[in-house]
């Protein structure tokens, strides 16, 4: 590992205690030392190796608290269809068939029918774009996906197949599949593509981490599933992974994570276990995300409950009770509401049962809340695990379907205020995982052409920079169990870090949007350098 003494920077360490320094001092891949340069220079010159950055601003290394790693490596290689019209991703599909063998699956992702206005999704449609392939489109919401008749064939999917439980076959006024499946639906067809191999799952991962070192991404808290946490750990031996991962469990692996003896934090500072994720509801886009209350312009339309309260308590006992944390999908302010009530129930298990022990539970995504639910989960101690990108990409959605309520959807200020945690990610390739995007996203509330206006859409929720820098990096890092170790500049603390040519504290926050890191360092090793001009 380098030894390195970065002099000359303008270094903001989110601590407290030193909130500024212009060095650094890095050996074995964790800090030495946070000070002046001329202190620094005195005490490590000629035992480490010396970097001016001539003025540069250096922060903690930022964490993505949300993204699925494996499906947005893979879908860097999909069709994009996250087009302005109906019509171009239709073009889009064509072209792409055109250069694909017969018969071969074509796959997809990002199409999101509320933002067309010139056609909807069929099934004919991509007969016609496709009319020798089967295709698997994948909503951008992930709750969602768009097939062709020939993919309804090979599934043996046809108008007499029920509904599964927790999904619904998309249908016309007549009863016909318009190829529109809908949570768990999809799987229906999706079993049938051929799965990657768990060396292609490798490369493919390994190919894209550049592309999350390049927005000054040092670590993700991955959500996808076993072939993930394998191509992890294969990339992680050969000492090729340089991505700090906290690895989620699928929640009907439980059994089996029970069952070996798997804990929270097994593992080591690069690759280590995380908590158990479920689902309790679908997603806005959709409207399969669970509501107290009907959609604006809907009599009765009101979602899909996966679970209720006292289901979610029994896989978060079993949960708890193996030293395993629950990380919680919920939307729509009834899945919240129903997570909290499992939540509490769990609270008061584990003090009674457990000696009260310290599992960071969380609620992924909370993105509307009841305002009676708005303080329960600081009072609860959960993280919220929250995506700035998807405020300002859901805010006409919002607007549309949830109406008034909107009001406190997206609440990070209402969360910090009461004392709940922030995690902050992207829930890539929902999202980009560019983490400069969401902070443009919670400092303004904007989107990236400057609409809804300079305010920003319910400006009450915004935050300053420094709060979401640190729902970057600090929380991320506690809901890790690693906040004494990560998320910060500090002594002793492990030396992952960005390089900056623009300080975000003094640029304009609409230019937010627009930073990218010089250099990535993770575990001292420079992970990524941008080429300097000759």
């Amino acid at each position: 590992m380098n030894s390195t003494l970065i002099i000359n920077a303008r270094l903001y360490t989110l601590d407290d205690q030193q909130p500024s320094a212009s060095a650094i001092a890095i050996d074995q891949g964790r800090i030495l030392a946070v000070g002046s340069t001329d202190a620094l220079l005195a005490e490590f010159a000629g035992r480490l190796a010396v970097e001016d950055l001539h003025g540069k601003v250096v922060l903690p290394g930022l964490t993505d608290a949300h993204l699925h790693l494996q499906y947005y490596a893979f879908e860097l290689d999909m069709v994009d269809c996250e087009t302005a019209t109906y019509a171009e991703c239709l073009q889009r599909v064509a072209e792409r068939a055109r250069q694909t063998p017969p018969g071969e699956w074509l796959r997809g992702h990002g199409w999101n029918q509320n933002a067309w206005v010139d056609g909807s999704p069929s099934a004919a449609d991509l007969d016609a774009a496709a009319p020798h392939n089967p295709l698997f489109l994948m909503h951008k919401s992930h709750h969602s996906a768009w097939v062709n008749q020939a993919a309804l064939r090979l599934a043996g999917v046809t108008r007499a197949t029920p509904d599964p439980e927790g999904g619904r076959l998309g249908r016309t006024e007549d009863g016909a599949l318009d190829g529109i499946l809908y949570e768990s639906a999809m799987a229906l067809v999706e079993q049938h593509i051929p799965e990657p191999s768990l060396d292609k799952i490798t490369q493919t991962i390994h190919k894209a981490l550049p592309t999350l070192w390049q927005v000054g991404l040092t670590g993700v808290h991955d959500f996808d599933r076993g072939d993930c946490f394998r191509a992890l750990q294969i990339l992680h031996a050969a000492g090729e992974l340089h991505l700090r991962v906290l690895k989620s469990i699928p929640l009907e692996d439980l059994p089996y994570a029970a069952g070996v003896g798997l804990r929270r934090g097994f593992g080591d500072d690069m690759l280590r276990i995380g908590g158990v994720k479920a689902f309790m509801d679908g997603a806005l886009g959709p409207q399969t995300a669970a509501m107290l209350a009907p959609y604006e312009g809907s009599a009765d339309e009101r979602g899909i409950l996966m679970m209720d309260a006292e289901q979610l308590f029994e896989h978060a006992r079993l949960a708890a009770e193996n030293g395993l944390p629950m990380a919680v999908h919920a939307i729509g302010d009834r899945a919240v509401h129903e997570v909290l009530n499992a939540y509490q129930q769990l609270r008061r298990y584990e003090h009674a049962q457990l000696g009260a022990p310290d599992l960071r539970h969380r609620i992924e995504h909370v993105q509307l809340l009841h305002p009676d639910d708005a303080g329960r989960l600081a009072e609860l101690g959960i993280i919220a695990s929250m995506q700035p990108i998807h405020a300002t990409s859901d805010l006409y959605m919002a607007d549309r379907y949830w109406g008034g309520r909107a009001r406190l959807s997206y609440a990070w200020r209402t969360q910090l205020a009461q004392g709940a945690r922030l995690a902050f990610g992207s829930d890539a390739p929902v999202e980009s995982p560019n983490p400069f995007l969401g902070l443009h996203a919670a400092v303004t509330r904007r989107r990236v052409d400057g609409s809804p206006g300079e305010q920003g859409w319910y400006p009450e929720q915004r935050l300053t920079l420094l709060e979401a820098l640190h729902a970057f990096t600090t929380g991320p890092a506690y809901a890790a169990g690693m906040q004494d170790r990560l998320g910060r500049l500090s002594p002793g603390y492990l030396a992952d870090l960005i390089v900056l040519e623009a300080d975000p504290f003094t640029c304009p926050p609409h230019e937010l949007q627009y930073l990218r890191p010089e250099c990535t360092m993770v575990a001292g090793e420079w992970a990524f350098s941008k080429p300097q001009p000759r």
